[in-house]
């Protein structure tokens, strides 16, 4: 067993080229401002419309941004990056709130509201830089243990002890200990070590965009009420619409994701038959289940 213990050992990523980088990074700048500036039409051609109603109609029209956005970066070769695509719409709702709506804004709403940015930044390294409990084993210590491949040994997971709740991500192939998902949006799986700094990250990302949805109502009731709405400058007006639309669809799907994680029927040890050996119903069992309280205090503070 010691010497299964030296065989795990934590996976490096791959590191990119600097010019990787720069593209990479340029690429997701430009599709951050194509999308946002699409969305930022909506207002533009339907003034008339309420915010809700353009609600719908901003989604679709993001959702067509990000498609023609992938293609044109497969047709020059370039590809970007949902990290920094993540990033970038942080800083650019961050300088629409600085320099348009900021002078509406209370003190109080105004460090709040920049204290938030500056979190989510600090929580996006912190995901990206960190470990998710990746593990990896020897061909040979499997062999010991009677186990053809990684998958095997995992489940059932009393061959190897030390493998207990490793799963392996379909989308990175890297083996990770208490593996919830993969997250595109991030670039990283989320596992034991990460899973309680995803679950704040996604907390920070709804309180955040709902605190800028406040402050851009508040400064568009401001442009109606006071009769200035025609005098201001109509490209910063679309901005604050678009972006608050934006965050109000990133406030609806942020809310699903910390809902909705793990994808039950691809694991097997969260299925339950009625009839072995049968075709029966697959109904859902938890057999990491200890309770409300105890599953709280593990998540909070989980035995590593």
């Amino acid at each position: 067993m010691s010497r299964l213990a030296t065989g795990l050992h934590r996976l490096r990523r791959p590191s990119s080229s600097p010019w990787e980088v720069l593209w990479s990074a340029l690429a997701s700048c430009g599709l951050v401002l194509f999308s946002q500036l699409a969305v930022a039409m909506v207002p533009r051609l339907f003034p008339s419309l309420s915010l809700l109603a353009m609600l719908p109609i901003a989604g679709l029209v993001f959702l067509a941004a990000i498609v023609l956005g992938r293609l044109w970066r497969r047709f020059i070769g370039v590809a970007a990056s949902a990290p920094l695509f993540v990033l970038f719409n942080i800083l650019l709702l961050w300088g629409v709130y600085v320099f348009v709506i900021r002078r509406d804004t209370s003190s109080l709403l105004d460090m709040l509201i920049n204290a938030e940015c500056a979190l989510l930044l600090w929580g996006l390294y912190r995901v990206l830089s960190g470990d998710p409990g990746i593990v990896a084993c020897d061909s040979s210590y499997l062999e010991e243990a009677g186990c053809k491949n990684f998958v095997e040994a995992i489940y059932p997971s009393e061959k190897l002890p030390m493998l207990s709740r490793v799963r392996q991500c379909n989308w990175c192939r890297a083996n990770v200990r208490g593996y919830d998902h993969h997250c595109p949006a991030f670039g990283t799986c989320i596992g034991q070590k990460n899973h309680r700094l995803f679950m704040a990250l996604l907390t920070g990302f709804v309180v955040a965009e709902s605190t800028y949805t406040m402050c851009s109502t508040k400064y568009i009731a401001r442009c109606i009420n006071s009769g200035t709405l025609r005098s201001e400058n109509p490209v910063s007006l679309n901005m604050v619409i678009s972006t608050m639309l934006f965050s109000i669809l990133q406030v609806v799907w942020q809310l699903k994701g910390e809902i909705f994680q793990i994808n039950w029927k691809k694991y097997p040890e969260f299925q339950m038959r009625e009839q072995p050996q049968s075709d029966s119903e697959v109904k859902f069992v938890n057999p990491y289940d200890k309770g409300m309280l105890c599953n709280i205090r593990e998540f909070l503070k989980p035995k590593l």
